[in-house]
């Protein structure tokens, strides 16, 4: 039940722009606001070994990172999900026309999100996002991280790990009052009710972070197929191998499949490195400038102008 698989890897050096070219390559260049960083990213999804339908849907283009998890039953939650990634998709961040990406410019992109899901599904559908885009803050690079519903970003930096996003579910609630344990939680029998989502209910708004890049972070963005199948210690030590970041990616969603996949599992894993340190640590490695590579899952089947998944 569990043959439909999307994923890849791809490296990217997104600062260094070739000097003959006024292409989009050059305006990705500005844009993503490298600063001298190099981008190492892989990503996955499957369906899992329950469900029929995958309704997850992910966004994996320099500088922004996605997942979307869709809710709604049977060719609803796959719809928003779509919606949502396409959203991203399309959006003047990866076309390389945004050079300051902002908390407002993200909030009016996440509101056209939940108004498209609204008028396309009629309030049946919605969808959690977790993200983050590589943004410039006092000319330096920053992540700055967004989050509506129960999927996850994680990082893991200098050898501290920690998720990032905040659950807006009502066990999370449940566990910051104290009712609850972090252990309880994991099998409470409401563990799967969010209190904010897309397209849905009357609570949208998502959170952010703004957080310096640091040399060697690694970063993971997840649906709760992952998260509610593996536990934070077990996350860690799969992303603390050394590792490139597909094979940490596929090593996590096949974890999380030996565990039971009772949900549809999507990740994706994003390294970050200084040029130096990544050209010391791989010295004669093959330069990986190159335009954002479009790794791009939408569950609806419809991607970016019309093409489809085969």
């Amino acid at each position: 039940m569990h043959d439909r698989q999307v994923h890849g890897s791809h490296a990217i050096d997104i600062n260094a722009v070739p000097a003959d070219s006024h292409s989009a390559r050059e305006r990705e260049g500005r844009s993503s606001a490298g600063l001298g960083n190099r981008l190492r990213y892989g990503f996955g999804t499957d369906v899992g070994l329950v469900r029929e339908l995958n309704e997850d849907s992910f966004v994996a283009i320099a500088p922004v990172f996605a997942v979307a998890d869709g809710m709604g039953g049977h060719e609803a939650g796959e719809v928003a999900s779509s919606i949502c990634v396409r959203t991203l998709e399309a959006s003047s961040i990866t076309a390389g026309t945004e050079p300051h990406v902002t908390v407002e410019y993200l909030e009016d992109l996440i509101d056209q999100v939940d108004q498209r899901i609204r008028s396309e599904a009629g309030g049946d559908a919605g969808t959690t996002l977790t993200g983050v885009v590589l943004v410039e803050e006092s000319a330096a690079p920053h992540w700055l991280f967004f989050n509506v519903g129960d999927s996850r970003s994680y990082r893991l930096s200098s050898g501290t790990f920690g998720q990032i996003s905040v659950d807006h579910s009502e066990v999370q609630e449940l566990v910051d009052t104290g009712q609850l344990t972090e252990d309880e939680a994991r099998t409470h029998p409401r563990r799967h009710v969010v209190t904010r989502a897309l397209g849905a209910g009357d609570d949208t708004e998502a959170d952010f972070w703004l957080l310096p890049v640091e040399d060697g972070d690694r970063l993971l963005l997840c649906s709760d197929g992952l998260s509610g199948e593996l536990t934070d210690d077990e996350i860690c030590s799969i992303l603390s191998i050394a590792a490139e970041p597909q094979e940490v990616c596929d090593e996590l969603i096949a974890a999380a499949l030996r565990s039971g996949a009772r949900d549809n599992v999507t990740a994706i894993v994003v390294d970050a490195a200084t040029r130096e340190a990544d050209d010391a640590a791989t010295p004669g490695a093959e330069d990986t400038t190159t335009t954002p590579f479009r790794g791009f899952f939408a569950a609806d089947g419809i991607g970016p102008a019309g093409w489809r998944r085969p």
